[in-house]
């Protein structure tokens, strides 16, 4: 049975979230503040966690940028009512592996973490092995990349976005294929959360004097060449 923490300071829409969520099979606990909410996750071996983007004491920002500071991978699913392009984009460059606006659908709400922690699940089932292109190397047990030896610091959703661009290296792969690989859900012609992400895995794997990695096939997609 997966282990939920839903960090909310709304009774209302808190009640709402933990009975979907226990009927979906999920054991689930409550945190009403940040503050709390930041000790509970660091020190609780959740499975996936579903928070908060406004919260009292400590927002969700800073939630999910501390724990992945200090290695903490658990899936976050955050919840807001800040629903414009550049709050998403905060709160998946903060660390978010999902981002749901207030008012929501608990069932979708629920799909998504199922999708979560299927994605979670493969990744702790993958066998030791590097995936290898060009100079750069992803190592799939440790989570880490490097480009000719050099480490890359990558955020949850970079190292998603770089391991499926990886494993279909040479392949053209479509906005929408991306969408769906990494955030799980369908394409949204409107959001640029794809262009945000790959423009900050370029500045990043792009280290001086390497061959460029990434190509945008205009109209089509991308491809890892």
């Amino acid at each position: 049975m997966a282990k939920v923490l839903t960090i909310e300071d709304d009774a209302a829409v808190a009640e709402e979230i933990l009975t979907t969520l226990g009927s979906h099979g999920f054991a689930t606990e409550w945190v009403d503040n940040g503050r709390d909410g930041m000790v509970r996750a660091m020190t609780g071996g959740y499975d996936a966690i579903t928070l908060d983007r406004l919260l009292p004491g400590v927002d969700g920002l800073t939630i999910v940028a501390t724990l992945r500071s200090l290695g903490i991978e658990t899936p976050v699913l955050m919840l807001s009512a800040l629903g414009d392009v550049d709050e998403r984009v905060r709160g998946l460059r903060a660390g978010g592996d999902d981002y749901l606006t207030k008012p929501f659908d608990v069932e979708e709400m629920a799909a998504r973490l199922h999708v979560l922690l299927r994605r979670q699940s493969e990744i702790d089932a993958e066998p030791s092995r590097t995936l290898s292109v060009d100079t750069l190397e992803l190592d799939l047990a440790a989570r880490t990349a490097r480009r000719a030896g050099v480490a890359i610091d990558l955020l949850p959703t970079e190292y998603r976005l770089l391991e499926f661009l990886m494993r279909n290296a040479g392949q053209l792969v479509t906005r929408g294929m991306v969408f769906e690989a990494v955030w799980g859900y369908h394409f949204d012609p409107g959001s640029n959360l794809i262009d945000v992400h790959l423009g900050r895995l370029r500045r990043k794997i792009d280290v001086p004097d390497a061959r460029p990695l990434i190509r945008t096939v205009r109209g089509s997609g991308y491809i890892l060449e």
